[in-house]
């Protein structure tokens, strides 16, 4: 084994070529005495999907504990917009000197994201619905902040690193619904969902007026932000934490192919008696092969009436 090894990667980098590249990659890692640095050829790849960056993302993180140097070389700019946006240029180090490259003609890759991700139907109705949500948020943001000050110190909003489409990151806006601290005492709380999904029903961290807004969704409001700037969708699936995404399996980054939304399959048919991050993760596919606007438009109603039936969980 030579100190340096080059992959070419593939036109297409999905979960199908995942799965023929995993064994060779897996034993790469095991030649940590030998092996300094591994290049990655993106000259023919103009599509990565979301399990594809989930599957980089954990192969870079693994190799860093290798002590193993990772390049990536002769990116497109699509490809090396993207690789940024999901911060995987914190472990691939992307060589611009490559750029110069003349590559050949491939094929338009906008057929292979999801339709509703190239919706410009969803996106208008995202917008507007935006702006009546932050219209309300305006409303009620004096007598939330007052009422979430008065109980604990600490900040209005919450905000946190989140990943949304193919594994690309943004920050997520809410009103605050736990002590300030919460993030530092997550370790203390038990985890009652099986997987990369955390969840308690009865958080200690949850300050009671965070337990009202969570119950009337209030605190999801600031979201109609994240919804406006094309981070979030309306509908779509749940977006996951950085950590949450880093135990991910290939397949369950799938659910990433779509944007993240303010609700969706699981917040109306399972938020409740979902246990294992595997139901999560098939709902999230159902809703993906089912997509349309109506079936969007369905989905909002029906998180409409699941809030006014007061049958709505925390999480």
């Amino acid at each position: 084994m030579s100190q340096v090894q080059l992959i070419e990667m593939p036109v297409h980098f999905t979960l199908a070529e995942i799965t023929d590249i995993h064994g060779a990659l897996k034993e790469l890692l095991r030649e940590t005495v030998t092996l300094k640095r591994i290049v990655f050829d993106f000259a023919q790849t103009n599509f990565i999907d979301s399990s594809g960056v989930v599957y980089l993302r954990q192969f870079c993180q693994a190799a860093q504990r290798a002590g193993i140097e990772l390049l990536g070389w002769s990116l497109s700019p699509q490809i090396k917009s993207l690789l940024q946006a999901s911060h995987l240029d914190q472990w691939l180090e992307i060589d611009l000197d490559t750029e110069g490259v003349i590559r050949l003609q491939t094929e338009d890759n906008k057929d292979l994201l999801h339709p509703s991700v190239r919706s410009v139907a969803k996106r208008a109705i995202d917008i507007v619905g935006a702006l009546v949500g932050l219209t309300v948020t305006a409303v009620l943001f004096v007598p939330v902040a007052i009422a979430i000050k008065l109980e604990s110190p600490g900040p209005v909003l919450f905000s946190q690193l989140r990943c949304g489409h193919q594994g690309r990151t943004f920050r997520i806006w809410k009103f605050r619904s736990m002590v300030a601290n919460a993030p530092e005492l997550k370790h203390l709380v038990e985890n009652q969902i099986k997987g990369a999904f955390f969840k308690n029903e009865n958080d200690p961290r949850i300050t009671k007026i965070g337990r009202l807004l969570r119950k009337t969704s209030l605190d999801e409001f600031p979201q109609f932000w994240n919804v406006l700037t094309g981070d979030m969708s309306l509908v779509g699936t749940r977006p996951p934490t950085l950590d949450e995404v880093a135990q991910y399996e290939p397949h369950q980054g799938k659910r990433l192919d779509v944007k993240p939304g303010l609700t969706g399959e699981w917040q109306v048919n399972g938020r409740s008696q979902v246990l294992d991050f595997e139901q999560v993760v098939a709902l999230d596919l159902r809703y993906q092969e089912r997509w349309s606007l109506w079936h969007d438009l369905k989905l909002i109603w029906k998180t409409v009436t699941v809030l006014l039936s007061k049958r709505s969980g925390a999480c």
